[in-house]
C-alpha cells in the first residue's frame, strides 16, 4: 500500500475496468439483434452471453493464482491486448464455433483485468483512500452498461453490430498503450507453484481462510439476488413507473455507494458496512412485500444493495495485507460473484412460478440474510 494516493493512475485502471465489463455488456445490449446475425444458431445464441461467466466460475480462483504468479503489470496489459484482439476479430461476425471460442478467450481476458486492477489499485492507494478508489472501482460493470445502453445502442444502429465491437477493441488497445507508459510493476516473492497440485491446494487455503475468502463468501449471496432482482421486478411495477424506476435502480446503487458508503467507511470497517448494506436489502424487500412494485421501496433496495458492493471491495485490502492474498481473493470474489449471477436469476424464476411473488421475495430476504449471518461466521473465526 502506498502513502500516497496516485488518483490518476487509479482513473486510467477504472478506465479498463469499464472495458472489462464492457465484455458482458456489449453482447447483453445487443443480444436481440445477434439471432439476425446467426439465425441458425437456436439456443446456442445464448452461450454467447453466458461464456464469459462460466469461465469466471471454473477459474476465477486460478486466476488469482496465476496473477499473482506471472506479476499484475503484466498481467493486465496481456489481458487488455488480447481482449482487444478479441473484439476487433469479433467485428468480423465470424461463424458462430469461432466467435463462441473467442468469448472463452475473452473470459480469461475478463478474468485477468478483474483480477490485476483492483489489486493494483489497492497498492496505489493510501490507506485512507482505499475505502473511494476500491468503491470507485466496484462502479464498473453498472456505468459499463449504461454507457453501452446510451452510447453503444446508438452507435450500433448507424453502423451496425460490428462497430460497437471495433470500438470496443480500440478501447481496451488505448488503454494497454496508456498502462504500458505509466504502471510500474509491484514486486512482491509468491511462493507455490501453479501445478494442478499446487493450485487445488491454493483453493483449499483461499477458502479456508477466513480474510481471504469473507468477500467473496459475502458477494456470492449479494450476486444471486442483484441481477435476479432486476430480472422478476418489473411486472410488478405499476407501466407508468416501471421504465424510470429500472434505469434509475443501477444509478441509485451507484450513487449511494460513492457517497454514503465512501462516508460510512471512515467511520466503521467494510465488513461492518456490508451487513449494515444486507440488513437494510431485507428492510427493503419487507417493504417490497407489504407494497409490491412501490417505485420507491424498489430504488430503496437498489441503494442498500450498493452499499454492500462498494464495501465488498473494499474489505479486501482491509483483510488482507499483502498483493498476492489481495489477488487470492479479488480471484475468489470472480468465482463467487459469476456463479452468483448464474443461477440467482433461474432459482428465483422457478421460486416466483411455484411460490408467486411472496414466495419470491421471502427466498430472497431469507438469501440476503444469509450474506449478513455468513460475514458474521467469518468475523468470528477471525477473532479466534
Amino acid at each position: 500500500m502506498s502513502e500516497r494516493t496516485n488518483f490518476i493512475l487509479v482513473f486510467i485502471l477504472w478506465g479498463a475496468g469499464l472495458g472489462a465489463a464492457g465484455q458482458y455488456a456489449k453482447i447483453s445490449v445487443i443480444f436481440d439483434r445477434l439471432g439476425a446475425v446467426y439465425p441458425d444458431a437456436g439456443t446456442a445464441l445464448g452461450f454467447i452471453v453466458s461464456l464469459v461467466g462460466f469461465v469466471g466460475i471454473l477459474l476465477g480462483v486460478v486466476a488469482g493464482l496465476v496473477v499473482a504468479r506471472i506479476r499484475y503489470r503484466r498481467a493486465m496489459l496481456w489481458a487488455l491486448w488480447v481482449g482487444a484482439a478479441m473484439s476487433l476479430f469479433q467485428a468480423t461476425l465470424p461463424a458462430l464455433p469461432l466467435m463462441l471460442a473467442s468469448r472463452m478467450i475473452e473470459g480469461l481476458s475478463h478474468l485477468a483485468i478483474v483480477v490485476a486492477a483492483p489489486t493494483l489499485i489497492a497498492q496505489i492507494s493510501a490507506a485512507r483512500h482505499t475505502g473511494l478508489t476500491l468503491t470507485l472501482w466496484s462502479t464498473f460493470f453498472g456505468v459499463a452498461f449504461t454507457l453501452l445502453v446510451a452510447l453503444g445502442l446508438p452507435l450500433v444502429d448507424a453502423y451496425g453490430v460490428s462497430a460497437l465491437f471495433v470500438a470496443h477493441g480500440v478501447w481496451m488497445a488505448v488503454f494497454a498503450v496508456v498502462l504500458t507508459a505509466t504502471l510500474r510493476p509491484i514486486e512482491e516473492k509468491v511462493e507455490g507453484s501453479l501445478s494442478l497440485r499446487g493450485i487445488l491446494a491454493d483453493h483449499v487455503t483461499i477458502y479456508r481462510s477466513p480474510r481471504i475468502a469473507a468477500p467473496g463468501a459475502g458477494w456470492l449471496f449479494y450476486t444471486f439476488c442483484f441481477l435476479a432482482i432486476l430480472t422478476v421486478l418489473p411486472p410488478y411495477i405499476a407501466p407508468e413507473w416501471r421504465a424510470w424506476v429500472l434505469g434509475a435502480m443501477p444509478l441509485v446503487s451507484i450513487a449511494v455507494s460513492m457517497t454514503l458508503g465512501v462516508a460510512a467507511l471512515r467511520i466503521i470497517t467494510a465488513v461492518q458496512l456490508i451487513q449494515v448494506g444486507f440488513a437494510s436489502c431485507v428492510a427493503a424487500l419487507l417493504w417490497l412485500l407489504l407494497v409490491p412494485g412501490d417505485p420507491a421501496a424498489c430504488l430503496a433496495l437498489a441503494g442498500a444493495l450498493g452499499l454492500v458492493q462498494g464495501a465488498s471491495f473494499a474489505a479486501i485490502p482491509q483483510l488482507n495485507a499483502t498483493a498476492s492474498t489481495q489477488a487470492q481473493a479479488y480471484g475468489a470474489l470472480a468465482q463467487t460473484g459469476n456463479l452468483g449471477n448464474t443461477i440467482g436469476t433461474p432459482a428465483l424464476l422457478m421460486i416466483l412460478g411455484v411460490a408467486g411473488y411472496a414466495g419470491m421475495i421471502w427466498t430472497a430476504m431469507i438469501v440476503l440474510s444469509g450474506g449478513f449471518l455468513m460475514h458474521a461466521w467469518m468475523a468470528a473465526r477471525r477473532r479466534h
